[in-house]
């Protein structure tokens, strides 16, 4: 065989495993689709008997406050004055609320909870797909599968499905997550299959560095982990703004109600946004200075206030003040949320915007 029979069988076999990556992103859209209906019948066919919990805690507490000052009673013994003190009874701060997780989208009965778990279980088989199209994408041209943004949409995906899933491993009660999860990464995978397209290539000159698989990989990753923070934030703002409805006599819809009365507390909402921005905020700060050090390696400078190097910092700025807010006793609760969001707003324009409208050092392969 000569060297250009060779070359050629090489370059037809990297074009079948670039088709065959392309048929494991539909196919992997097509499993996820069916894990959406999945997550719909558990929210549908879940039990709504057995939600009420927010509500019956509200008004609990509200009972609980009204007899929280009894009266001092005397009593006379032989003559002598005997003072009964009331029992006192320690409480949450102002403010705060003491109310209980919701049973989750299943409704806490057994029929929810088995469409559930065929969601759960789609939902990885679609993993497994998605991963191995990722997976030939980068063995059709043998490098990471990043060069572009339609490889870097469906590696995103992938690892923010990889995230919920080593979550649910965990044992952590996220199983809520997982219907806006499917929802968002069937947008995203749709918009990469048709606005983001790029056919397989091989990388420019610049992007030949191992520095590709540090730096990129990081900033895929953390993206995936602020995305799921970012879920939790936006449900923690419905949630509070349900329960403080309810706090103050308000009465919600039915739907809202069925919705809201299954997720966490606010609290919990909160409270677990706040651990995942804060758990992977450190590496995204070693994503910066990753990309800096490639920068010197690859220009000849370690910072030029490049559109993506600009907006990775204000990115890092701003989840550095949500942290910080958290911080401080006056910027708990919805302000520190709202910061979150415009930290995640960031990390998305650094995403979408930049590569797209955004002329810089980092354009290259078209999107």
């Amino acid at each position: 065989m000569t060297l250009a029979a060779a070359t050629e069988l090489a370059a037809a076999t990297n074009e079948n495993l670039a088709n065959l990556s392309n048929t494991l992103i539909y196919s992997a859209m097509a499993v996820y689709t069916l894990a959406f209906f999945a997550y719909i019948a558990e929210w549908l066919f879940g039990s709504r008997s057995k939600v009420g919990r927010t509500a019956a805690a509200l008004t609990a507490d509200k009972g609980a406050k009204k007899a929280a000052a009894p009266a001092v009673t005397v009593k006379n013994a032989g003559g002598t004055a005997v003072l009964e003190r009331p029992k006192v009874v320690t409480r949450a701060a102002p403010g705060s609320r003491d109310v209980p997780d919701g049973p989750g989208a299943h409704g806490g009965d057994e029929q929810g909870d088995l469409y559930g778990r065929i969601a759960v279980s789609l939902t990885v088989l679609a993993f497994l797909i998605a991963f191995g199209g990722v997976l030939t994408r980068a063995l059709s041209v043998q490098r990471a599968p990043w060069g572009n943004m339609y490889e870097f949409n469906i590696t995103f995906s992938t690892v923010a499905v990889g995230v919920y899933l080593a979550l649910l491993a965990m044992k952590k009660n996220v199983r809520w997550m997982g219907l806006f999860l499917v929802t968002t990464v069937l947008l995203d995978l749709g918009l990469a299959v048709t606005v983001l397209y790029t056919a397989s290539d091989q990388l420019v000159p610049a992007l030949h560095s191992y520095w590709l698989y540090i730096h990129v990989s990081t900033a895929i990753f953390c993206g995936a982990v602020f995305y799921v923070g970012a879920v939790g934030t936006i449900l923690y703002l419905f949630k509070d703004s349900y329960e403080n409805k309810l706090t103050t006599g308000g009465k919600p819809g039915r739907f809202a109600t069925s919705v809201m009365e299954r997720l966490p507390a606010s609290a919990s909402l909160d409270k677990f946004s706040y651990r995942v921005n804060a758990a992977v905020f450190p590496l995204w700060t070693f994503t910066i200075i990753a990309g800096a050090i490639w920068a010197g390696d690859a220009w000849g400078r370690y910072w030029g206030w490049d559109p993506k190097e600009t907006w990775s910092f204000i990115t890092w700025v701003a989840y550095a003040c949500y942290l910080h807010a958290r911080a401080t006793a006056g910027w708990k609760g919805r302000k520190a949320a709202y910061i979150a969001l415009i930290a995640f707003a960031c990390w998305l324009f650094n995403y979408y915007g930049v590569n797209i409208f955004v002329t810089g050092k980092h354009s290259y392969a078209g999107v």
